[in-house]
Parts: structure tokens; sequence; C-alpha cells
């Protein structure tokens, strides 16, 4: 296989992914002229076409869907490879800037991102932690970081594979003088630890249950907007809080904060790792996202393992 085929195969991966060849010529750093004239010849090798264009879309053909499907795992493992051969030709060096929610970040801080500083010691990571999404490129960072329900579909995303829920928790006390609730509804009974969102609209508990979602809009003594506050409030007796289960799992281990409603608080989304394409990665940023991929095949006992440490 030639690097011109590989070329053209990330070509047709890249217009895919964008829906453009304009959106995906930018991505590779090419003229759209050139990326339409190299399509037009693989399609010509191939004897099939890939893609529906007309003046205002672009879209995959049925044969182009079958190819994408088949080639684009196989190109991520080739690229997987380069990039790990990369990384053993160069040290990392410089500054990985990372945006992301701050749930996310402590989710992936110890297992992750610490452990990949440990491994390359001359690698600098600035990570700035924010509740709203914001677009990576613009605001100058190397990848962000996200439930990948969230991520951009122009990215390219690396899936955590982190299992991820909420989780409503309340102290021991509080449970024994008031009561446990049984069902979301009996949240109205039952004084609750509001959270404010970052644009200032008060977060209503989310609940699904047999395909069903549920809102809540409780009511409590105290609106908070950071986890770590509920988390504090909860384990003092205050009321029920709504927070991620892996910001209180040890506390729930410990017997500090009971769990409830369990059974209402299905998985979300996993964490995704994503970026825009990039011609000439830096070893940093090759080390980091190679790290990622490892870090996804872990056996998630493992990883809760070193969570833990």
């Amino acid at each position: 296989m030639t690097r011109d085929i590989l070329s053209d195969l990330d070509a047709v991966l890249s217009i895919a992914r964008h829906g453009s060849f304009r959106a995906a010529a930018l991505d590779l750093g090419m003229s759209t002229t050139a990326l339409s004239n190299a399509i037009a010849k693989l399609e010509q090798r191939l004897a099939v076409r890939l893609f529906n264009r007309t003046t205002r879309s672009v879209s995959l053909t049925d044969a182009g869907k079958t190819f994408v499907e088949r080639v684009g795992p196989a190109m991520a493992d080739i690229h997987d490879a380069m990039l790990a051969a990369q990384s053993l030709q160069e040290t990392p060096t410089g500054t990985l800037r990372i945006n992301a929610f701050a749930s996310a970040a402590r989710e992936v801080m110890a297992p992750l991102i610490l452990s990949f500083l440990q491994r390359y010691p001359q690698v600098h990571i600035d990570l700035v932690t924010e509740g709203r999404l914001v677009d990576v490129i613009a605001g100058g960072f190397d990848m962000g970081l996200r439930p990948a329900d969230l991520v951009p579909t122009d990215m390219i995303a690396v899936s955590l594979g982190l299992p991820r829920e909420n989780a409503v928790v309340a102290s021991p006390d509080f449970l024994r003088i008031h009561g446990t609730p049984t069902v979301p509804n009996d949240l109205y009974r039952f004084r609750c630890i509001r959270a404010r969102l970052p644009n200032n609209a008060l977060f209503r508990w989310r609940f699904e249950k047999d395909g069903t979602p549920l809102q809540i809009d409780v009511q409590g003594a105290i609106t908070l907007d950071e986890p770590s506050l509920v988390r504090i409030a909860a384990q003092n007796g205050i009321g029920l809080g709504y927070i991620m289960e892996a910001d209180v799992r040890d506390d729930i281990a410990a017997g500090r904060l009971v769990r409830v409603l369990e059974d209402w608080t299905p998985n979300l989304a996993p964490l995704a790792l994503y970026y825009p394409g990039r011609k000439n990665p830096s070893a940093a940023f090759t080390a980091f996202i190679q790290a990622a991929r490892e870090f996804a095949t872990t056996p998630n006992l493992a990883r809760g393992q070193e969570m833990a440490v």
C-alpha cells in the first residue's frame, strides 16, 4: 500500500466525517480542487462511485458507506501503529492545552493525565475546566474532553470507554430521620440540594427507567453551582444530592453517603477525547493520543484500581 493510497483513504474518511469537500480540504491542508481530483482518481481505480455530489451537498453512496465502514477501523489501526512508532523516535516535550468539563477531568486525572506526566516529564499540560461547550480550535486548545454525545461531528474522537452515571445520595442520618425515596416523584416530599448550571439556570434532576425519561424540579434549603459543594452538603445531612457517581464513589463505599433511586439513573455517554485533524502533530500530542487509546483498552477493573491508588 503506497503513501498516496493512504492519503486517498484518509481523504475519503475526512470527507465522510465533515460532509463537505471544502471542510475536508481545510482539515487535510490541501485545495478543494486537489482533493476532488484525488477522490475522482480513487473512484476510477475502484470502478465505483463513493460520493453523491451536488452543488449544495455531499453524501456517501451505498458503496461509499460500506467502504468507509470497512476502511475506517483499518485506517485507525494503521495510524495507531504510526503514532506508536513516532512516539518512540522523538522525546515528547512542550505544552498540551486541554479543555474539559470539570467532572470529566476528575475522572481521568489520576489514571490518564497524571500517569502520562510521570511517563513524559518534559511535557507540560495546561488543563482548563469549564461547564460550557467551547470551540477548541478557536480557543487555542490541542484537544477537548467531553461526553461522546457532545463531541462536534467534525472532530476526531477517541472514546475512553469509562462507564458513567449520575447518583442520588444522602447521609445515613438524613435517610434515618426523613426516610428513603423509592421513585423520583417522592423527591417532592424531601429536602434536596439544588444545582445551578453555568448559564445560571436551575438544573432539573434527570431520571429514566424502561425508556421513559423524567425530570424533577427539586426544592431545598440551598442552591450550589459546584459538585464538590453538593457532596459536602449531602455529607452533612442538608438534603439529597444529585451528582456524578464517580465523585462520590469513595463516600458510598465508606458509608459516608448512601445511594438511592439507583435503578432510575441509567448509564451516560462515555467520555471522549477529541481533536481536529492534524497534518504534522507534535511528539507530545502523538504520545498523549496513544496513551488515551491505551487507556481506553485497559480493563475497567484495572482502571478502577489505579484510580483508587
